[in-house]
């Protein structure tokens, strides 16, 4: 497998341009199932989590096609027939979204079998929300030897649905299927993260009837049938956020570009608090920061959207190794996500970990060692760290990296770091999907 070496100590200087959105992509590719002519997606990040889901969507019969086009990358989706309504565990193991399959093929077709997605290395996330949501709507749902075997000859009803939590994935999961159920359907306690806004928008401009986008409820009126189009993945908030977290971290100027500064505005508060200079732009923000300067701790919790995002956690926890004082860090949406912790902690960085909280007592130099990622955000904290550790930071198991990040050595090897990718056998594993 790949491995990825720094060689700390370079400031950065220069630009970097934000990809599309891998949360919003792997949606609204499931989106594509929902409409037999052609959806076309444009800004789409080339990630192993987007080949995952195309392969998956091929064994529907669906044709995939990727092209450079006038605004950069795009994907064409081909859904005019639907060939199998089965989604096997070899790919959905691979990427936990994948089972968002479920409700399209099931509104579409009346029918799916679909692989339980299995473990999940940062938390238990039940897809208990998806199946009784899915099931209110007038499914006949069965799991059978790892399978959720779904029925609905007649077709899926709108109801009334209140989620006993905020979830994002079974928000974009039931929004999905609504779309095309009978009457109407009301989501209460829904989600409200961009990339939901962004599958709800790209939905509508299919020909769904979606009130409340970016709110807590939504009412979607079911159609008969979705038509095509063309549509702009957003800009990926937590890829702008970590190369931030890198600009922030190692020192100099850094534009970030094709971003959205809205999107991270609570991270870059916390930055301006902690000594950053944040200046935000017509197409994302300005980085800036003297190395000699050090970052003051600065105390964050995770909250649902527009609070924290728990998939920015581990960069900001890398970020105050080297801070001045004591940062705490509350992680209040998974149980399980401090792993990259001891990782750091083998880098000289002063944490202690006690259920959902971390205390980060920063140290003045961190020092090169091996490491080891442990799911997709962990992977790039250890990056930003081993921008500033003395002499080499080598981190295994990047293809977790390789699931959110497209080309990180290239963008930030083009700012001035000392970044290079060591080559391995391939290797695919089941994902976290963060």
């Amino acid at each position: 497998m790949d491995s990825i070496t720094v060689h700390g100590g370079h400031t950065l200087h220069g630009s970097i341009p934000v990809s599309g959105a891998k949360n919003s992509a792997i949606k609204l590719m499931a989106a594509s199932i929902l409409t037999d002519q052609p959806l076309l997606l444009t800004n789409m990040p080339r990630l192993a989590d987007t080949n995952f889901l195309g392969r998956l969507l091929q064994q529907f019969g669906i044709a995939v096609t990727e092209r450079d086009g006038a605004d950069g990358q795009e994907t064409l989706f081909d859904a005019r027939e639907i060939t199998s309504t089965f989604a096997p565990y070899d790919l959905v193991r691979q990427m936990r979204a994948s089972f968002n399959v479920l409700g399209p093929l099931l509104a579409r077709t009346g029918h799916a079998k679909v692989s339980l997605p299995g473990g999940c290395t940062i938390g238990a996330r039940p897809v208990d929300l998806h199946i009784d949501a899915l099931t209110r709507l007038g499914a006949s749902i069965h799991l059978e030897e790892g399978y959720v075997s779904a029925m609905a000859p007649g077709g899926l009803r709108g109801a009334e649905i209140e989620f006993p939590f905020v979830s994002v994935g079974a928000t974009e999961h039931t929004l999905m299927a609504a779309t095309l159920a009978r009457g109407t359907t009301v989501l209460k306690r829904a989600a409200r993260e961009p990339e939901i806004g962004d599958l709800a928008r790209c939905l509508v401009m299919m020909g769904a009837r979606i009130e409340g986008i970016d709110t807590d409820t939504l009412v979607i009126e079911g159609v008969t049938s979705l038509n095509g189009g063309a549509w702009s993945v957003i800009p990926d908030r937590i890829e702008m956020g970590s190369y931030v977290c890198a600009a922030a971290m190692a020192g100099g100027e850094v534009r970030l570009t094709k971003g959205r500064a809205d999107l991270i505005q609570s991270l870059t508060d916390r930055l301006v608090e902690a000594g950053v200079e944040i200046t935000p732009t017509d197409d994302g923000v300005i980085v800036k920061r003297d190395p000699a300067v050090r970052l003051k701790a600065v105390d964050v919790a995770t909250e649902v959207y527009p609070g924290f995002a728990t998939d920015l956690q581990a960069q900001f926890m890398a970020l105050m190794t080297t801070a001045e004082g004591v940062s705490v860090i509350h992680e209040n949406i998974f149980e399980n996500r401090f792993m990259h912790a001891p990782e750091l902690m083998r880098l000289g960085a002063d944490i202690s970990v006690h259920a959902g909280e971390a205390h980060v007592t920063g140290v003045d130099q961190l020092k090169g060692a091996p490491v080891m990622a442990t799911d997709l955000r962990a992977s790039v904290s250890l990056v930003i760290a081993g921008l500033v550790a003395e002499g080499e930071t080598s981190i295994g198991r990047v293809y977790h990296l390789d699931r959110g990040f497209e080309r990180l050595e290239e963008k930030l090897g083009a700012c001035g770091a000392d970044i290079r990718r060591v080559k391995g056998p391939p290797v695919e594993g089941p994902g976290d999907d963060h």
